[in-house]
């Protein structure tokens, strides 16, 4: 893997196709796996090893990282690849497991304590890369996806109910039009992936998998926590999320957290353009219409004239928001100077309490530049969505139960944090007579990459 210095500290666009061996040892040494092989082995207790724990642990890893669509292509490529073969510790053909030892495998992966050791080994990734990269998860970006299951059938269910993991349900997501109107329905049977990533980077800090009737604001509170966890506090610092998300408990949640939201607004109201701002008099003439943005207007004129008040700034101590006479801030006349600001050469100030209404009024509100350039670093989970789906196979469909799935899912969110370390990690080449060099990043993460396999 050859990375130049030009390109961005995780250049995902430098993945390959086919990774060498090379690159399969340093993805497979990033995953800190020792507390859960040592409980996989403890479990397994004096039974038949035939094939150890390292060696079914190893293949189901390199089904994603080969991009595999199942692990019958993994196993089918173990058996004539000697060198992936040793990889994993696999010294001959016969060494090979079945497709059925992996599906056991895949079962045993899923109950406890070993899914919830998948789920720590993640966050001590996580917090890895948090340690080394100081920008990683100062603006984030959250969504949920669909992802394709298959249930078991009714008389294995009941010890996956017992566990409290969802079952496979089927889901159902409509899209509408500036009007309301649906335009297209897509369904689905399976599950609902709840994504937070870093909105610069594209690396996942938190995940969720839930039924497919949670709704995805339900979610935020737990992705931002664990978020939080696996980053040094005060990290995060936006949070961009689609109008699935805005709602009042979100918007509380995130204020709690110290995080400035960046929310698409959802169109409520029915018949009304415009409110006053509250705590203001009825017959005010400054308004708010529904997403939040400030008018005055000019009552001089027949018919009142509506002009956007000038966004001064967050007051972060007071808990507001400033707004300026528009007229006095770029410098143009208006018929009601004088009415409205009279002796005052500043103009007419406004000041709205952001705690009347954390959803109509965010510490950035939506009619700003900085809104829609944070809120265009929402692609990102879409661009992380779509790798884990079509390079990794987190969507493939082909897992069936509940335990089985929730196994995969955490699999492939250690393969794609160990890729992000392998990639962040790595030297760069400076385009001179082949060097490279090794930037503070790359030195803390290989420093600790040596430590944790010392």
């Amino acid at each position: 893997m050859r990375i130049h210095m030009t390109q961005p500290l995780f250049p995902w666009q430098t993945l390959e196709d086919t990774p060498a061996l090379d690159t399969i040892a340093l993805v497979l040494a990033a995953i800190p796996d020792g507390q859960l092989l040592e409980s996989l082995r403890q479990a397994r207790g004096r039974g038949r090893d035939d094939y150890p724990v390292e060696v079914l642990w190893g293949t189901v890893l390199l089904t994603p990282i080969l991009r595999h669509t199942s692990f019958e292509a993994c196993l089918a490529e173990l058996n004539r690849n000697r060198g992936l073969r040793e990889l994993i510790g696999i010294e001959s053909e016969a060494g090979v497991p079945n497709k059925w030892n992996i599906s056991r495998f895949l079962e045993a992966l899923g109950t406890e304590p070993h899914l919830s050791l998948l789920r720590e080994t993640f966050d001590a990734m996580a917090q890895r890369l948090g340690q080394a990269v100081p920008d990683l998860g100062q603006h984030t970006a959250g969504d949920a996806t669909a992802l394709h299951a298959r249930p078991k059938a009714a008389t294995g269910r009941a010890q996956e109910q017992a566990q409290g993991l969802p079952q496979p349900a089927g889901g159902r997501k409509e899209y509408t039009d500036a009007e309301g109107h649906v335009t297209k329905v897509y369904e689905w049977v399976g599950y609902k992936l709840h994504l937070l990533v870093d909105a610069v980077h594209e690396v996942i800090l938190a995940y969720q998998v839930t039924a497919p009737s949670d709704g995805d604001g339900e979610l935020v509170p737990a992705l931002v926590e664990q978020a939080q966890n696996n980053l040094p506090p005060g990290r995060i610092k936006t949070l961009a999320y689609d109008m699935a998300a805005d709602s009042n408990a979100v918007h509380q949640c995130l204020h709690g957290a110290g995080i400035q939201p960046v929310i698409e607004n959802r169109c409520l109201w029915k018949d009304e353009r415009e409110r006053p701002i509250p705590g203001r008099a009825p017959d005010s003439p400054i308004v708010h219409d529904e997403s939040g943005c400030v008018y005055c207007y000019d009552m001089t004129s027949n018919p009142p004239i509506g002009h956007q008040m000038a966004y001064i700034g967050h007051e972060e101590k007071r808990g507001t928001l400033k707004y300026r006479c528009p007229a006095r801030h770029e410098g143009w006349d208006c018929p009601a100077e004088a009415l409205c600001n009279k002796d005052k050469t500043y103009g007419l100030t406004v000041r709205v309490k952001c705690e009347t209404d954390f959803r109509r009024f965010p510490p950035i509100p939506r009619a700003t530049k900085k809104f829609e350039r944070l809120y265009k670093g929402r692609t990102a989970v879409e661009r992380v969505n779509a790798r884990v789906k079509l390079f990794w196979g987190i969507d493939d469909g082909n897992v069936t139960g509940a335990r089985r799935f929730h196994a995969h899912v955490g699999v492939v969110m250690l393969v794609h944090l160990a890729f992000a370390t392998v990639l962040a990690a790595a030297p760069r080449h400076t385009g001179v007579l082949g060097k490279t060099r090794l930037g503070p990043v790359q030195k803390a993460l290989q420093g600790s990459l040596a430590l944790a396999h010392a």
